[in-house]
């Protein structure tokens, strides 16, 4: 026997029991072997990851007492039991009281082949599912900044290496990308942890407004300035002050904020007296600000002088490997909140969850939690959800999905490599990294439409 058991077989019928053994091992399965209920269940742990096929009439432990053990072993574990005719009544019960399947002799092998199947499958989303939430709690320390690529644990790293160091940072990343869980993360992995934690969405505010927020007003500094303000560029004094979205400030607030981090010092509106504030500051934006073209009004000087550390948070669609992780924590908190019971994840939504190109990222898989909690999503999944070619292994299927997005990507813009990757959203070298793995040549899309795409 080679390899980890997918399936224990328990029957003291020595010729039906090899007979039953080549069947399955015909059928890919790893089988062990065993001539009495208890042998097996001495075997037997929680973490087996296959099935359990044993007949019922067994001298000593038959199949029904074996049952009742593995139920109290793990109750998730798929037990099929094998009957005589005159067993029948006796293993509908067993089905009612939990038993995954039973076979009447006698049987024809594909009867024996197709409910061990069905029951591996079954056994491997609640070993899925059990593992994914044993590596959520165990990431419990950056949640929900949660990744086990490569990419994110050099992220985490360097919020480490960097939080201490009062240096101001520039975040990029795609909306919904988690940048403010960045910002968060640096602010409490600091020894400014201790004071205040401000943001502002520099998109979200007219510009008649936000330099009232920013930096304050005395009174009667404008119409309708009634009392004194205490900006929020003031109010983080001794903490941290985070701006989401910093490419929609206006230009000349822009000026302002380039004088307070370079002098850490404001001036609130209405008065003249300067104000020392000691600040970190950490700027968000979702385009890249170190492209003239994607800049546009955003002051350069105010670019570098922001631009001391930048943190680039990668899309969800190029670290994939990471979203069963996220997902298995986003639907625990949403399974919570809502006091319902965490449900399995079904092959269906598994798909869905590696087929999707999730341009909303975390945000948009988080909300999708929330619908699979609460129980309706699955049927809009099954019916409307992004197809997933059925043959092959899930790398393959997620390697032929990748490549006809490019396809489809080059073809609708003809070629135009400037337009694709905004399309897209991906950065260069990676636009070309990936056309190269897949075997894409730009060239021939040049001049095609999506309609003209074989």
């Amino acid at each position: 026997m080679s390899g980890a058991p997918s399936a224990f077989l328990i029957d003291d019928d020595r010729d039906l029991r090899r007979a039953m053994q080549q069947t399955l091992e015909l059928a890919g399965f790893t089988v062990a072997p065993f001539a009495g209920a208890s042998e097996a269940l001495a075997e037997l742990d929680p973490g087996f990851e296959g099935v359990v096929i044993s007949d019922i009439r067994m001298p000593g432990m038959d199949g029904l007492a074996l049952y009742r053990k593995i139920a109290e072993l793990d109750a998730d574990l798929p037990v099929i039991l094998v009957t005589g005719h005159g067993d029948i009544p006796m293993a509908v019960q067993a089905i009612q009281d939990g038993v995954y399947d039973f076979i009447a002799k006698p049987f024809a092998a594909d009867r024996l082949i197709q409910s061990a199947r069905r029951a591996e499958e079954k056994r491997r989303l609640v070993m899925e599912n059990r593992a994914l939430r044993q590596a959520a709690e165990a990431a419990s320390e950056s949640l929900p900044l949660i990744g086990q690529t490569p990419v994110m644990e050099r992220l985490r790293q360097t919020l480490r290496h960097i939080a201490d160091t009062d240096v101001d940072v520039l975040v990029a990343g795609e909306t919904g990308s988690g940048k403010e869980v960045v910002a968060t993360l640096l602010h409490q992995w600091s020894r400014r942890r201790s004071g205040n934690f401000v943001a502002l969405n520099c998109g979200a505010l007219p510009e008649t407004v936000i330099e009232s927020e920013l930096f304050g007003h005395e009174p009667g500094a404008f119409t309708g300035a009634v009392k004194k303000r205490i900006g929020r560029i003031e109010h983080a004094s001794g903490g941290t002050l985070f701006l989401d979205e910093i490419e929609a400030m206006p230009p000349s607030t822009q000026v302002k904020m380039l004088r307070v981090l370079e002098a850490r010092e404001i001036t609130p509106l209405g008065t003249n007296t300067v104000r020392p504030v000691d600040i970190r500051v950490v700027a968000a934006a979702k385009i890249d600000l170190g492209d003239p073209a994607e800049r546009g009004e955003f002051r350069e000087d105010l670019y570098y002088r922001l631009n001391v550390v930048t943190l680039s948070i990668p899309p969800l669609r190029e670290r994939r490997e990471d979203i069963p992780l996220l997902f298995s924590h986003f639907l625990k908190r949403a399974a919570e909140r809502f006091g319902r019971e965490v449900p399995t994840i079904s092959v269906a939504v598994r798909d869905h969850l590696m087929s999707h190109p999730w341009p909303g990222n975390v945000r948009e898989l988080s909300h999708f939690a929330e619908r699979v909690a609460l129980g309706v999503e699955e049927t809009q999944v099954k019916t409307a959800g992004a197809p997933a070619p059925s043959a092959g292994t899930l790398p393959e299927r997620l390697e032929r999905y990748e490549a006809d997005i490019l396809k489809e990507a080059l073809a609708a813009h003809r070629g135009d490599v400037r337009e694709t990757l905004q399309a897209l959203g991906i950065p260069r070298k990676t636009f070309y990294d990936k056309l190269q793995r897949h075997g894409i040549n730009r060239v021939d899309y040049a001049g095609r439409t999506a309609a003209e795409e074989p």
